[in-house]
């Protein structure tokens, strides 16, 4: 069964007439949930088309009717965690004639970005940050001297980050007027872990608290309440005067840091939310609304499965079906190799931040759900956490986005490299991701990483390469590799998202040997070498194809390494052609072209480099095919390179090798 409210997409009576949070104000409390099977219905609509976050944003809707129906934007904040559950906040903020565009190229973008509205007041698409962010404008207010309202809308899994915290206990400590709203739903992606998860579910199975008595008398007396809300909190008084539970460990955490606590509420009861909202208002301090919300409302495919629709590609409309895809990814391989590597070895246990089904470790888990660790998001966590792990003898494999391990670097340097610890990070969705955007490109790894004095890098270029990389970098904490190098300190392999394409002109992928790259085509002496590293390597295969098509032969190098990388050839390459081209899925500043500058100047070299990769801009939502071609990274803006370096248009290239041929001939 698909979308399960009579609303047709094209068939909007309230939506179609708001181009703002003003035209929402007009519509009355009955008009209200049906205005939410609109927004529900074009959501669905959009994402099957174009992919998107359909379940956290099927969850926020009435929430996000109800903030603006309370709050006015943009004089007041409201700042959205992580982000992925602001569509209907874009629709109701005058971008529902845009909506079509959503995470297409020159599109909206699937997250909050300043630069798009002035209702988007803070840029977030990692989680934890909102509380934080709304603490520092409430506190830019208060110096200046204004009253706007500040809101901070976090989801439970974003209690699962230390940052929420340490912004709690400032907030609790400065005292400012600012609302908290916790989005209930028990999920991040996955289902959430920890032992906050439990309390929440402990707080969930008690009817609305507002926990302090005299509050409940203060806001009683101002607010003229809905007749719903008035009875639930009356009867509230009694039972939450000091806590929502008898158990003396059940206090509220959140009353104990220095907020006050409303809640849980029904996150679907649009008229209810209003009501509990302007609650809020009334109170001095900081304050937290628990809200209940149910991810994936109102379609039942997203409904009964959150963890596949929380972040999904096109779908059918109708039953919620996927399009069948064949074919193993990068993360699928991971998520195989390690597995099989377990069987052979107690001591590797896989450590995730709450992406299990992202990275592909759900099969790990299900194997040896002893050895699998998610620890919710907290990136920082899960690298110490495996450094200690490492430190008492095991092998931990740490899988996290590119995007996301940027958020745990200080543990890398301090907690793992400095104590040289054999710990394994494998990065996924590093260079371009698509259309999450700018938030998510995994575009400086590379440069955070190979500054640290003890760090290898690899880099495969095919799925084939993953795992005999896995399997290297796995021999070389325990010096049992077949080169005979041992190594103590972390090994990092960064691969894409998706998967290699299956060329039938590459060789086959060499021994690895440390620091050693594999040079895959011979070109003319005093011409171009192309040093390629990871997925870019398909690139460099493809524009020597097309140049060799035009007489123009061509080096291929693949690089593997990173850090350390192969001195020797690449001194012999500036030795033996007028210029080398690196190609890179990573920003230009102290990514691979740079070390491979860094090298040649230390060796005293000489020779022309040019250097393609991500140049100093934030990549934009897009196809992956569509940012590669725009920064220059596919198979022509190669070719083009190559033709600038020689001083040949393809043109005239084109011609030439016709009349060779016909003279030939």
């Amino acid at each position: 069964m698909g979308y399960d409210d009579a609303v047709e997409p094209y068939k909007a009576m309230h939506l179609e007439r708001i181009d703002g949070p003003d035209d929402l104000k007009q519509l009355t409390r009955a008009d209200l949930p049906l205005l939410a099977q609109e927004l529900r219905a074009r959501i669905v609509e959009v994402c099957a088309r174009n992919g998107g976050h359909v379940a956290p944003n099927l969850g926020v809707v009435e929430l996000t009717i109800a903030l603006h129906r309370v709050f006015s934007s943009p004089d007041d904040k409201i700042v959205w965690d992580v982000g992925h559950q602001t569509y209907a906040h874009k629709m109701l903020t005058g971008r529902n004639g845009r909506f079509d565009s959503l995470r297409q190229q020159g599109g909206i973008a699937g997250f909050p970005e300043r630069g798009e509205s002035k209702h988007d007041h803070f840029g977030t698409a990692h989680a934890s940050t909102a509380i934080s962010a709304a603490l520092g404008m409430a506190t830019a207010r208060d110096l200046a001297g204004r009253d706007e309202r500040v809101v901070a809308v976090v989801g439970d899994g974003a209690l699962t980050g230390g940052l929420a915290y340490e912004a709690i206990n400032n907030a609790g400590q400065l005292k400012t007027n600012f609302i908290v709203v916790l989005n209930d739903n028990e999920f991040s992606i996955a289902p959430n872990v920890g032992a906050m998860s439990t309390y929440l579910s402990m707080l969930r199975a008690h009817p609305l608290v507002v926990h302090t008595a005299d509050l409940t008398k203060r806001v009683l007396r101002r607010l003229p309440f809905g007749q719903v809300a008035t009875k639930a909190i009356r009867s509230a008084e009694t039972a939450g005067r000091k806590t929502v539970s008898p158990l003396p460990k059940a206090s509220v955490v959140f009353e104990e840091m220095g907020f006050t606590y409303i809640g849980p509420c029904n996150g679907h009861d649009v008229n209810f939310l209003i009501d509990a909202l302007r609650a809020c208002t009334k109170v001095e301090g900081p304050v937290l609304l628990h809200v209940l919300t149910v991810k994936g409302m109102g379609f039942e495919p997203a409904q009964g499965d959150a963890r596949t629709f929380h972040g999904v590609a096109a779908f059918d409309p109708v039953t919620g079906e996927f399009a069948k895809k064949s074919g193993t990814t990068f993360a699928s391989t991971f998520a195989n190799e390690a597995t099989k590597m377990a069987a052979h070895d107690p001591r590797i246990v896989a450590v995730t931040a709450a992406m299990p089904d992202g990275t592909g470790l759900k099969e790990f888990a299900k194997a040896y759900p002893a050895r699998f660790f998610d620890v919710g998001i907290a990136e920082a966590h899960a690298t110490c956490f495996a450094a200690g792990a490492s430190a008492a003898g095991l092998r931990p494999l740490v899988a996290i986005y590119s995007t996301f391990l940027q958020r745990a670097y200080d543990q890398i340097v301090h907690d793992v490299s400095v104590q040289s610890l054999p710990v394994t990070f494998c990065i996924d969705r590093a260079g371009l991701v698509g259309d999450d955007g700018k938030t998510h490109q995994g575009a400086y790894d590379i440069a955070y990483l190979r500054t640290l004095p003890n760090v290898v890098i690899m880099a495969p270029s095919t799925e084939d390469e993953l795992r005999m990389m896995l399997r290297y970098g796995h021999a070389l904490h325990d010096g049992t590799t077949d080169d005979g190098v041992k190594h103590a300190g972390p090994v990092a392999i960064r691969y894409p998202r998706g998967s290699s394409a299956k060329r039938e002109d590459r060789p086959e992928p060499a021994a690895l040997e440390f620091g050693k790259a594999q040079v895959l085509r011979e070109g003319e002496r005093d011409g171009v070498a192309i040093v390629a590293s990871g997925i870019c390597v398909e690139a460099a295969i493809g524009a020597a194809s097309t140049l060799a098509a035009e007489g123009i032969e061509t080096t291929v190098v693949n690089a593997r390494f990173i850090r350390p990388l192969d001195i020797g050839l690449i001194k012999k390459l500036a030795r033996t052609y007028r210029a080398i081209v690196t190609v890179e899925e990573h920003s230009l500043a102290g990514g691979f072209g740079s070390a491979v500058l860094e090298a040649l100047a230390d060796a005293g070299e000489m020779i022309r480099v040019v250097r393609l990769g991500i140049s100093e801009t934030f990549v934009s939502h897009a196809t992956q095919a569509a940012q590669r071609r725009v920064s220059g990274l596919d198979e022509a803006g190669v070719v083009k390179a190559v033709r600038e370096i020689l001083g040949v248009d393809g043109k005239i290239a084109a011609v030439e090798m016709n009349l060779d041929r016909s003279l030939s001939s």
